[in-house]
């Protein structure tokens, strides 16, 4: 299973400037802000493809 990170905002500014940071620190965008129940956005990034095909310490 790959490691997901996600992003839950008020407002679609606020989850992109998440979704921001993560892909500045090297992550991959899977998901862009989308609206989800409750009014509420969500994004999520994962690992570059090098770093998920590299076997665990």
């Amino acid at each position: 299973m790959t490691i997901r990170y996600s992003i839950q905002a008020e407002t679609r500014d606020e989850c992109v400037a998440g979704l921001e940071h993560l892909v500045a620190s090297g992550l991959v965008p899977v998901m862009l802000p989308v609206q989800v129940m409750d009014d509420r956005w969500m994004a999520r990034a994962v690992p570059p493809p090098e770093a998920r095909d590299q076997p665990e310490a």
